[in-house]
């Protein structure tokens, strides 16, 4: 749906951008004008026609770089959707959606460095609060990098703005067991089971924290309760592995 609208919106330019340039060209016509006025008068005219046939251009470009992105990533072909992404941006910067395309990239890339620098141009361009996908990856990028004071404020403001969202929980969560806040780490990895029982990261993290803690009882206990819910084979697969740790 989103190309349609864009390529509609694209045909009305290149029609306006063609009847404005005829219409400019009869009006000049009908002007009582010297040659070299009249010459000077086409010249401007055509100038204009180019810029806006080159806006044009670089719309479509940018465009087509932006679908040609999604698509290589949804291939994992992680180094063709950066550098498309990176073209759509480049060409059309003030384009907050090409912005999160190179976004995914990054993070896809494990470039986690880079997109936390992206961060100011995000603000500027979504003037006011950040969508909660572009919050929870900039979340994610200062996870990896280890700041995790910063993990928090963020993690808090995605669950203020939508208490049901599952992913801020078993991040926070994350973030308190690598602060070794285990009691705050096992609330928010229990609200995020309350909400999704088939959470497969807040069931490893749950264990995890008692593991931790010294109730290996509590731990297995937690990977033996995910029998009573469907999870993925790769899931089953990390239970199992953390069941026999466990029991060592």
């Amino acid at each position: 749906m989103e190309a349609v609208q864009f390529i509609f919106w694209e045909a009305i330019k290149a029609l306006a951008l063609a009847v404005l340039g005829l219409l400019a060209i009869k009006a000049a016509s009908g002007l009582r004008l010297k040659t070299l006025a009249r010459a000077g008068l086409y010249a401007l005219v055509l100038a204009l026609a180019a810029l806006g046939a080159r806006g044009l251009g670089l719309d479509i470009a940018a465009e087509v770089a932006y679908w040609t992105s999604i698509r290589s990533l949804n291939r994992s072909d992680v180094p063709q959707a950066y550098l498309s992404a990176l073209r759509a941006v480049e060409r059309r910067p003030a384009n907050l959606h090409y912005w999160q395309a190179l976004a995914r990239a990054k993070l896809s890339g494990r470039q986690f460095q880079s997109l936390v620098e992206d961060q100011p141009a995000f603000l500027q361009l979504a003037r006011g609060p950040l969508d909660e996908d572009d919050l929870l990856r900039f979340a994610l990028c200062r996870y990896s990098l280890q700041q995790y004071g910063q993990v928090i404020p963020m993690t808090q403001e995605l669950i203020r703005a939508s208490p049901v969202y599952t992913e801020p929980y078993v991040l926070e969560g994350l973030t308190y067991t690598a602060l070794k806040k285990y009691p705050q780490a096992e609330k928010d990895f229990l609200n995020a089971l309350q909400l999704y029982p088939s959470q497969a990261d807040a069931v490893e993290g749950l264990a995890q924290v008692y593991f931790l803690t010294g109730e290996t009882g509590k731990a297995r206990a937690v990977l033996e309760a995910t029998a009573k819910y469907p999870f993925p084979p790769k899931a089953r697969k990390r239970f199992a592995a953390l069941e026999d740790l466990y029991g060592q």
